[in-house]
Parts: C-alpha cells; sequence; structure tokens
C-alpha cells in the first residue's frame, strides 16, 4: 500500500498536480500581497501601520514557513519535471494543439521567468528585512518606517527598472501558469478553458500594472 502510494506521488501526473495546486496558492497570496500594498498611495502611516500589524503577529512566522514551504515546493518540482523533460525529449519540439498546450511565449520561457521571479524574491527579501531600520511613531507606537526605506530605494531609477522588469517576468510565467494550473488538477473542460486563458491574461495584466505602479509613485515621491 504504501509502495503504491509512494509511485502515485512520484508520477509525473502527481507532481504537475501538486505543482499546480502550490501555483494558485500562491497567485491568491500576490492578490493579498498587492492588496495591502495598495496602502501605499493612501500614505506613509497607513502603509507602516499595516506593515507593523503584520509583522508584530507572533503567527506570521509561522504563515512565512508555509509561504516558504509552498514556494520551494513549487519551484522543486518545476526544476525536476524540466529535468526530467529534457531527458525524455533531448531535442527540442513542440506539439501543436488545439487544447492550448502548443508552444507559447510565455510557456516556452516558463523556466526562465521562474528562476528571474527566484532571483528577485531574494533581494527583495534581503532589502526588505535587513535593510534600514528608521523608527517612526504612529498613534503613539513606535514601529519601522518601511515606507522611507521603499521611497529611498526606488529613489533609483536602476532600481525601478529592475523592479518593473521583474514584475514583466512574473505577468509573463502567471499568463501561462494560471490557466495551465487548473488543466494540471483535471479541470480541462473546453467549454470554460478559453474563459480560464482570457482571465489569466487579465490576472496577469492586473499583478504586473499593480505591482509596477508601486516602484514608479514611489520614485516620484522622492524625486519631490
Amino acid at each position: 500500500m504504501l509502495k503504491r502510494f509512494l509511485t502515485v506521488l512520484s508520477s509525473s501526473v502527481m507532481k504537475k498536480q501538486i505543482m499546480g495546486v502550490t501555483g494558485l496558492m500562491l497567485c491568491g497570496f500576490l492578490v493579498t500581497h498587492l492588496a495591502g500594498n495598495l496602502l501605499i498611495f493612501v500614505g506613509p502611516e497607513a502603509f507602516n501601520t499595516y506593515a507593523y500589524t503584520l509583522t508584530s503577529n507572533p503567527l506570521i512566522y509561522v504563515a512565512e514557513a508555509v509561504l516558504a514551504g509552498i514556494f520551494l515546493t513549487h519551484i522543486g518540482l518545476a526544476m525536476k519535471l524540466t529535468i526530467e523533460n529534457k531527458l525524455a525529449r533531448p531535442t527540442n519540439y513542440y506539439m501543436r494543439q488545439t487544447t492550448g498546450r502548443g508552444s507559447t511565449l510565455a510557456s516556452s520561457t516558463m523556466p526562465i521567468t521562474g528562476m528571474l521571479i527566484l532571483v528577485f524574491l531574494v533581494f527583495h527579501i534581503l532589502h526588505l528585512k535587513f535593510g534600514p531600520e528608521y523608527p517612526i511613531t504612529h498613534n503613539g507606537v513606535e514601529m519601522r518606517d518601511l515606507y522611507r526605506l521603499l521611497v529611498e530605494y526606488f529613489s533609483s531609477k536602476l532600481a525601478v527598472s529592475w523592479y518593473v522588469l521583474c514584475m514583466f517576468g512574473l505577468a509573463i510565467h502567471v499568463s501561462h501558469g494560471f490557466w495551465s494550473a487548473f488543466q494540471s488538477i483535471g479541470f480541462n473542460h473546453p467549454k470554460y478553458m478559453p474563459l480560464l486563458q482570457v482571465a489569466s491574461k487579465l490576472y496577469a495584466l492586473a499583478m504586473f500594472f499593480g505591482f509596477s505602479s508601486f516602484p514608479i509613485y514611489l520614485h516620484l515621491q522622492g524625486v519631490n
């Protein structure tokens, strides 16, 4: 029984399903992260208070561990499947199919955009988590002035360009990954799949313009 379970777990179909589920979880996280970051437009006090509320909650460590586990599982399976596909099919070719699984720019560059996201995430965490600590007080509560840190960082046009470039890579990645995740978990109805593909592109555009707006806005705040 255990052997059969391990065999099923190690199959390429199961790996794709797990990767699909974790990918959708990460897409959900992006939405919540974007929603929280919108407080940047409200002002420093609102954004700093939001950041303080998150980081001062003891459960943040549990949430970070779970999120890290989801991300590492997703990227680990993606790398493993990519390597297995390369070994099984040494020559690069693509099957054009009416199911939507044919080669596109987004599908063929998934490993590249995935690695770009990984590099961005490492530097993003290092900059925010281990960046300068600017203490500030809002409503009698001392907290970190994360808004000031971001304004200083995005005062550089290079930093803004790098961030926007990475968000473009993210958009390309999720424009394929979002609908493909549903297909991986077995949702492949010919009636609804085209709608999911459209929703995937709209989601990708929302992520790109939403996240890219922050560095541009903060850059302008630093220039003024």
